[in-house]
């Protein structure tokens, strides 16, 4: 999986399912026995019965570490049948580890925000989320919206109509691929082939899977233009960073 790839699947499971944070969740459909079990195993979620017992079948229970190792890397597929929602526990060499244990597994940790990359784990004690770009993360926390949701980075700046978190830092998960902006085609590199592929889509002759959008829309505004075509054209022959 690479980073866009990852970046897309946290924005997908917030936009297009319905979630609810309970605590050790690993993308599990909230079946009566299923809520049960969660209640019984963490006395935080006991004290939220009345919410967890108010979700319907077809909502599946995260935390914020389970989004990431579960919703991304094991499989998880939001299947409703599924004891896991589709996930295979602990599979394509990810363990069940905690948030804080996570971050160390990261590669090139910062606290410079300035040149954080689509795809990356941002991290503060007890808790981690995923960079979509422009701004904004995907976290699974019980704050605000209480399930999967999308926020703002403050660390870089507020955005209208989203909630804002300030994190403390932020890296390179070790089961990811970290493609550059502008890398369309997934090759590795910045080409004319990819610029090619933007200016199609700009057009409508080419259509881009929501995680190639995000690697195409290098000005972050939510859209695939010309704009982006000659940024990556021009990324690709050394004559602008994109």
């Amino acid at each position: 999986m690479n980073n866009f790839e990852l970046a897309a699947k946290c924005k997908a499971i917030a936009l297009h399912y319905k979630t609810l944070y309970v605590l050790g969740g690993i993308g599990f459909p909230l079946t009566k026995s299923m809520k049960e079990r969660c209640m019984q195993q963490y006395s935080y979620n006991a004290k939220r019965r009345k919410m967890i017992e108010a979700a319907s079948a077809d909502t599946f229970g995260f935390d914020c570490v389970g989004l990431i190792k579960s919703g991304c890397f094991w499989g998880w597929n939001g299947d409703v049948n599924a004891i896991y929602g589709g996930a295979k526990y602990a599979s394509n060499g990810v363990p069940d580890i905690g948030a804080d244990y996570m971050i160390t597994l990261c590669k090139n940790v910062s606290t410079d925000f300035r040149k954080i990359e689509i795809g990356e784990a941002e991290w503060k004690k007890g808790h981690i989320g995923v960079y979509i770009g422009g701004g904004l993360a995907v976290e699974c926390t019980p704050a605000w919206a209480n399930k999967v949701q999308i926020t703002a980075v403050k660390n870089i700046g507020t955005r209208k109509g989203y909630e804002s978190r300030t994190w403390t830092k932020h890296g390179k998960l070790p089961w990811t691929t970290y493609l550059p902006p502008g890398d369309i085609d997934y090759d590795g590199s910045v080409t004319a082939a990819d610029a090619r592929l933007a200016l199609r889509t700009a057009v409508g002759s080419e259509k881009l899977t929501d995680a190639q959008k995000l690697a195409a829309d290098t000005d972050n505004d939510g859209q695939i233009t010309a704009a982006d075509a000659r940024n990556i054209l021009r990324g690709s022959v050394g004559k602008e960073r994109i």
